[in-house]
Formats: C-alpha cells, sequence, structure tokens
C-alpha cells in the first residue's frame, strides 16, 4: 500500500451502499436513471426561467439558481457513484476525496442558505406584493444568491480543513459511498473533539438559521394566505408555498439527522439511505415538486418545447 506521506493513503476504499455485491448492477441504474432525470429536469427548469418572458421574477431567479446548485450538488457524487457500482474499482483517490468533500459540503451548505433566501422571497412577494418588484430587485437578488454560495464556501473551507489535518494512521476503509466529513472523521486515529464540536455548532448555525427564517417567514405568510379574500387567490398561494415547504422537508429533514449529532452515534446504514435521500433523490425530485403544481412553469416548458419543435422544422 502507497501513502502520499506517514498518515494519508493514496486512495481510500469506498464501502458503497450496500455490502451486497449482487445488488450493485440494480442500483447502478436505478441511480444512472435518477442522474438522467436530475440533469433534464434541472437543466429544464434554467433553460425556461432564462428564456421565456413570463418568468422574469425574482421567484424564478431563485428556482433558476437551486436548479443549477441540485445539478452541481448531485454530480459531485453520482457519478463516482455509478463508477465504482459499475465495476470492481470501489476506491477513489486522495485527491478525489479532497475535491469532493470540499465541493459536496459547500453546495449542500449553499443550498440549505437558498432556500432560506427563497422563503424570503416568498414572504415578500404575498406579505408586501405592491413594493415586491421594488424590495426584490434583480441586483438584491444576486447578491443574495451570492451571499448563499459565499456562506457555503466559507464553511466548507472551515470544515474540510480541519478534517483533512486528521492523521488516520493507515485507515484507508471508508464506510460510506462518497467522501463525507462525519465519515472521514470516525476514521481518525487521533482527538477529534475540536472536529466533532466545530461540525456540531456550524452545522446548528447553517441549519437552524435558515430554517428559523423560513418558519417565521411562512407564519407571516400563512397569516398574509388566510387574509386573501377570494378562494383562488389562496389556492395558487398554497400550491406555490406548498411546494417550497416539501423541497424544505426533503432536504432540511435528513440533513438535521445527519449533521447535527456526533458521528458515531447514528446507525450507519441509516445515515447512507438519508444521505442518499438528499444529495440524490431530491434534486431529481425538485423540478417535478415545482412544475407540477405550477401552470407558469408547465405553460413556459410547453411554449419552449414548441418553439424548439418549430425550429427543427425550418
Amino acid at each position: 500500500m502507497k501513502y502520499t506521506n506517514e498518515s494519508f493513503p493514496e486512495y481510500f476504499i469506498l464501502m458503497g451502499l450496500t455490502k451486497y455485491p449482487w445488488l450493485d448492477l440494480p442500483l447502478f441504474f436505478v441511480l444512472l436513471t435518477s442522474y438522467l432525470f436530475t440533469l433534464s429536469g434541472n437543466t429544464a427548469i434554467i433553460l425556461v426561467s432564462q428564456r421565456d418572458s413570463q418568468l422574469q421574477s425574482p421567484m424564478y431567479f431563485f428556482l433558476a439558481s437551486l436548479s443549477f446548485l441540485d445539478l452541481c450538488f448531485t454530480t459531485t457524487t453520482v457519478p463516482q457513484m455509478l463508477f465504482n457500482l459499475g465495476g470492481p474499482n470501489k476506491s477513489i483517490t486522495y485527491t478525489g476525496c479532497v475535491v469532493q468533500a470540499y465541493v459536496f459540503h459547500w453546495l449542500g451548505c449553499s443550498e440549505c442558505v437558498l432556500l432560506g433566501v427563497m422563503a424570503l422571497d416568498r414572504y415578500v412577494a404575498l406579505c408586501r406584493p405592491l413594493r415586491y418588484s421594488v424590495i426584490m430587485d434583480h441586483k438584491l437578488c444576486r447578491q443574495l444568491s451570492g451571499t448563499a454560495w459565499m456562506l457555503g464556501l466559507a464553511n466548507s473551507l472551515l470544515q474540510s480543513t480541519l478534517t483533512f489535518q486528521l492523521p488516520l494512521c493507515g485507515n484507508q476503509v471508508l464506510d460510506h459511498f462518497f467522501c463525507e466529513l462525519p465519515g472521514l472523521i470516525r476514521m481518525a486515529c487521533g482527538d477529534t473533539r475540536v472536529n466533532v464540536v466545530t461540525l456540531a455548532v456550524v452545522a446548528t448555525f447553517v441549519i437552524t438559521g435558515p430554517l428559523s427564517m423560513i418558519l417565521v417567514s411562512y407564519a407571516y405568510i400563512a397569516r398574509a394566505v388566510f387574509r386573501i379574500p377570494s378562494a383562488a387567490g389562496r389556492l395558487k398561494a398554497f400550491n406555490t408555498c406548498s411546494s417550497h415547504l416539501l423541497v424544505v422537508s426533503l432536504f432540511y429533514g435528513p440533513g438535521i439527522y445527519i449533521y447535527m449529532q456526533p458521528p458515531g452515534d447514528e446507525p450507519q446504514d441509516l445515515t447512507k439511505v438519508l444521505t442518499l435521500f438528499y444529495c440524490v433523490i431530491t434534486p431529481m425530485a425538485n423540478p417535478f415538486i415545482y412544475t407540477l403544481r405550477n401552470k407558469e412553469v408547465t405553460g413556459a416548458l410547453r411554449r419552449l418545447l414548441r418553439k424548439t419543435i418549430s425550429s427543427k422544422r425550418i
């Protein structure tokens, strides 16, 4: 076995999703199918948000930002998973593991913050409708989106750098399907108390901060929705907000369980399932959640499809 130095191996062996090799091929096709749905669904959201003149509002700017984040987020893990499931090689290089961990936690934290920003956007739209376009102008939208990316980057630089300073004493078997920080902390042979405390404290801030903003925003939104005189208006507002709340639940639920308790306290098989849920299933489901109840998006998709077909005929 080769090492980059006396403590760090050249590669890690990933134990994967399951201990049963006969499940690798079925899982490969399931993940490949979900990844293709993720790519096509989120790309479609980005295209219609950019090209359709009726979707030039802050809500769709943030929806396109979320779709781009989801594309990057799932691409951080799924191609490596497909590579490991599709052949006998179950390893990832040390450099690849480092890059994967940094990027994954950067994008994951950014999405946490962005979902909070999207709740703020819905609050302004429903509680301050007459000033919505003035408050949520394009400059502020870009600043809020950029803030989400920068906070995610800062969190990843802190957490990942601290984690990769830990000695591994030759350990190279990672009981996970990708390089996630709690799993890497469990591998360490040194004192991990600083890492565990830092992970818990920062995760609490990153998760509860935006989540508190979401809950407060929707408390005000609920009060505003019940004041809408028409049933059709209340239903439209409810459909718009319920899609976002469903996405928040799917993303935050597993994250709270995984990151807000010390590494090692949770069953690893359950951790793998929950991690798969928010890094693969949720990015695939988001486009469908936002489009099925949104007539504006479905209409924009139809118009884009008609334009594409007509241009090919010409």
